[in-house]
């Protein structure tokens, strides 16, 4: 029974190390896009840095998986409406024309 424990905490341990460093290379990525507020309740906004490129698309889906909204990227600054979103968690992808997820995240609706 001790020799199990000590595996169990001993795999533990290797997940928690490597989990560190993937946050680590993760945090060190330059970001494409900012978005603000979040929550939001009324509009969101996303903002690209000044390399992103015109042929990108923003594209938001609800937490179940359905997509909800497919923009082009046409300038450095979205701003959209939240009037018919509901309340609840969305993840947003942004992707290259090939399809290609260059970044993604999630924001909260609060209404």
């Amino acid at each position: 029974m001790k020799k199990i424990f000590y595996i169990l905490i001993f795999i533990v341990g290797l997940q928690t190390s490597s989990n560190a460093q993937a946050k680590r290379v993760v945090n060190d990525v330059v970001k494409t896009v900012k978005f603000y507020p979040n929550p939001a309740s009324s509009f969101i906004n996303f903002e690209f840095t000044e390399s992103y490129n015109d042929s990108y698309t923003l594209v938001i889906f609800n937490f179940i998986g359905k997509k909800v909204e497919d923009l082009k990227v046409t300038d450095q600054k979205i701003t959209i409406s939240l009037t018919d979103f509901y309340r609840g968690v969305y993840i947003f992808q942004l992707r290259d024309k090939q399809g290609n997820i260059i970044e993604s995240g999630k924001f909260q609706v609060v209404k």
